[in-house]
């Protein structure tokens, strides 16, 4: 059988001296506080005063949490009973002033027409939720004739249904129409294809930029003390900007991240795969000629950037023999994308609560990143330095052999090797 509860004595007096020889009793009048109503425990707390003598008031404080005044408010209303054989006027003195509501029948009617034009909420539910501060209401409401304090207006709005609330995201909103189905169909064949085929697929994109020096990092970690950073994050203060772009393997389950300290480019993007691929091709995919890419449909990646398309054409297809496919996930569809919550969760949950003080010790923590299901990451350090706002002409585009697939073809396209790349 359980064993029964123990209520333990938390009075000042017991939690000073452990082995005080009146912390049994002590320990019972609490026990039996708790069962008692309001009236009695204030009844109760003055027999035990008097009783006590002398600094009975102070005594009995200390030991059950009771105020003075109510030990002495208790004391009249025993002795009031004594004397008369009942008490006079308990419950109406404990009942308190009457609410606003009873003094001034209108205000309530007065909060919900100043409420008018500041509600706001969801038509279908009973949320709701103003703009103007209880503050700010409740002088509004001074203002016009009602003696209400701003106590008094939250409890108002709470009775009413409001409350503070937060944003709340939950609406899917679909974005580019019954293409977004018919594009995610279209990946999941490509996908099947090329692994049927032992041919290798990469998930692409750019993690979120982050600043190299003593800055505080959201999440927290196991330590025996915090560790103290900056109170401001300003860039000035930065060793540099950090931009990592990963490249997750999604046939091997091995992850590999390229870090540089410019500027997030096509360039850099194509630089960082076709580096990944010379790193690769001897040891995994010998032989092999084709590459399936998936990717975002914006940020130096997308669908629409040109620069993008001309370096996998001049660097992947034409320097390295391969021939490109690229699928792009729908607009606002990057959580699909395996690249962000097979590779980049996993990295944010091991440097979470760690400030990121070198590139050396944020390459760290992306080595360190492993699952149990057997992901390994390796990461490298980009240094070259990459240029913002390299337009590509149309005449430059003219020339890329590139083929636009029929199923959705801005977001679905293949780059082949030019033959005659001399003549460019």
């Amino acid at each position: 059988m359980p064993s029964p509860k123990v209520h333990r004595c938390n009075c000042p007096l017991c939690q000073q001296d452990a082995d005080n020889p009146y912390k049994e009793q002590h320990r019972l009048i609490n026990l039996f506080l708790t069962c008692l109503d309001r009236d009695q425990r204030r009844w109760y707390v003055a027999m035990e005063s008097k009783r006590a003598g002398f600094g009975g008031d102070g005594l009995i404080s200390q030991i059950t949490g009771a105020c003075r005044a109510s030990i002495s408010r208790g004391r009249k209303e025993l002795n009031e009973f004594l004397a008369f054989g009942s008490i006079s006027r308990v419950r109406p003195f404990l009942s308190g002033r009457p609410k606003i509501e009873e003094k001034d029948p209108t205000v309530k009617a007065a909060l919900e027409q100043m409420l008018a034009d500041e509600i706001g909420g969801d038509p279908m539910s009973q949320q709701k939720w103003v703009r103007s501060s209880v503050r700010q209401l409740s002088r509004k409401l001074r203002e016009s004739g009602h003696q209400i304090g701003h106590c008094t207006v939250l409890r108002l709005l709470k009775e009413m249904g409001f409350s503070m609330r937060a944003n709340k995201k939950k609406i899917k909103v679909r974005l580019d129409g019954p293409e977004r189905d018919e594009q995610f169909e279209y990946i999941a064949f490509q996908r099947k294809i090329f692994n049927d085929a032992g041919l290798p697929i990469i998930s692409v994109d750019t993690k979120k930029k982050e600043l190299i020096g003593n800055f505080q990092r959201s999440g927290r970690a196991w330590s025996k003390q915090a560790e103290e950073v900056n109170t401001h994050d300003f860039p000035s203060l930065a060793v540099c900007r950090a931009v990592p772009y990963g490249i997750y393997d999604v046939t091997k389950n091995l992850g590999y991240v390229f870090v540089g300290t410019s500027t997030d480019s096509p360039k850099f993007a194509v630089d960082a795969i076709a580096r990944w691929w010379k790193h690769e091709k001897h040891a995994v995919y010998t032989g092999v000629s084709q590459l399936l890419i998936l990717a975002d449909g914006g940020g130096s990646n997308g669908c629409r950037v040109r620069g993008w398309k001309q370096q996998i054409q001049e660097r992947l297809c034409d320097e390295l023999g391969l021939t490109v496919t690229v699928c792009h996930y729908p607009t606002g569809c990057s959580k699909w994308n395996p690249v962000e919550h097979r590779l980049f969760s996993h990295i944010s949950i091991n440097w979470a609560g760690k400030p990121l003080r070198s590139l050396e010790t944020m390459l760290w923590y992306i080595r360190g990143t492993s699952t149990r299901t057997g992901l390994k990451v390796k990461a490298f350090l980009q240094e070259d330095i990459y240029k913002e706002g390299q337009k590509v002409t149309k005449a430059e585009m003219d020339r890329l052999d590139i083929q636009h697939h029929t199923v959705c073809p801005k977001w679905n396209y293949t780059i082949s090797p030019r033959l005659d790349i001399d003549t460019f």
